[in-house]
């Protein structure tokens, strides 16, 4: 005679369940975790991205700036660095008015602010030079509307410094070390001399973003002769 077939017991079958819920909530917690790694991973890589094409761009703007007569070349106020350049998109003959500035928008946490940059038209005309020249200024404190259609954030940063390389060493624009002619220069239609040998940008990476520290980038004059600063 056959034997009766045996079924689970009510306790293996809630011992067979407990253990599938566990391996369940181990399964999910590991797939959260490789997700939250992966979302990481991709912050960071874009943060990198971003950093690395706004120094681009800080570089190429420097390596294209240009003296005119009549007009400046390079002016830092402390709080807007503003130089010509010339246009890479049109006629040789045509400049752009470009700005840098950090501004406090309070959009990117306590103690950061973000770093923008800025730039006019085409400009083949000193009547449109001049005006240019005073809207980065004015769009680095009270920027307009149309100011800010002209403007890219690019990235956030507690703060930045710059310095300029003249003479053998390193000192601040602002210091009376630092005030040259090309620092002088404005719409007033001052003779701008040339610029610094090279310039230094200092950046304060803002706590609580996937990138933060202290990063320092040299530029150096793509026309300058003998020792680098």
């Amino acid at each position: 005679m056959r034997s009766p077939a045996r079924g689970f017991t009510l306790i293996e079958l809630l011992v067979a369940i407990s253990v599938m819920a566990l391996m369940a909530v181990l399964s999910w917690r590991g797939i959260d975790g490789m997700s939250r790694a992966q979302s990481q991973l991709q912050t960071r890589a874009d943060d990198v991205l971003t950093l690395q094409v706004g120094l681009a761009q800080w570089r190429t703007d420097l390596d294209a700036m240009v003296s005119l007569p009549g007009t400046a070349t390079l002016d830092w106020d402390g709080r807007v660095l503003r130089l010509t350049r010339r246009n890479p998109l049109v006629e040789p003959a045509s400049v752009q008015v470009v700005a840098w500035t950090l501004r406090s928008d309070g959009g990117n946490g306590a103690g950061s602010s973000t770093w923008m940059r800025w730039q006019s038209a085409a400009i083949s005309q000193r009547a449109d030079w001049t005006t240019a020249w005073a809207r980065a200024q004015t769009w680095g404190q009270t920027p307009s509307a149309e100011d800010r259609a002209q403007e890219v954030s690019v990235r956030p940063l507690s703060q930045w410094q710059i310095f300029f390389h003249r003479g053998g060493a390193w000192s601040n624009p602002l210091s009376s070390e630092g005030v040259t002619p090309t620092t002088l220069g404005s719409a007033s239609g001052a003779a701008p001399g040339s610029p610094p040998d090279g310039i230094r940008l200092l950046l304060d990476l803002p706590a609580g973003q996937s990138l933060t520290g202290k990063l320092t980038l040299d530029w150096v004059s793509p026309t300058l002769t003998g020792g680098a600063p």
